[in-house]
């Protein structure tokens, strides 16, 4: 499964980088949107939530990154639990970058 990274900027001005193991996450989140904190958990929660379950359909067992991604977010959440206004900036939705692969060239006589 393709895994994406994801990046987030709290309302302290704080900066996250996040995982999922699925790309579902584009469904529910976008660069460059600033989310109130409840919507963002929530959105978040569901795209875990449900990248985990296709880990788990394809793989048998779940995501355990997933669902420790979530943990993370929803303690960091509740530090701004008392600020109505509170908003979580996306700043970045992408793929992981591939690991390098080694070419092999073969000479020719």
């Amino acid at each position: 499964m393709p895994e994406v990274h994801f990046d987030v900027r709290w309302p302290d001005r704080s900066e996250q980088s996040c995982y999922s193991p699925s790309t579902v996450i584009h469904d529910f989140l976008r660069a460059g949107e600033s989310y109130p904190l409840a919507e963002f958990l929530a959105l978040s929660r569901d795209a875990l939530t449900l990248a985990g379950d296709r880990v788990e359909q394809k793989y048998g067992f779940r995501c355990t990154s997933a669902d420790s991604q979530l943990l993370a977010l929803e303690t960091r959440g509740r530090q701004f639990a008392d600020r109505p206004d509170a908003r979580v900036t996306v700043t970045r939705v992408g793929t992981a970058t591939p690991a390098p692969s080694s070419t092999f060239n073969e000479e020719t006589p």
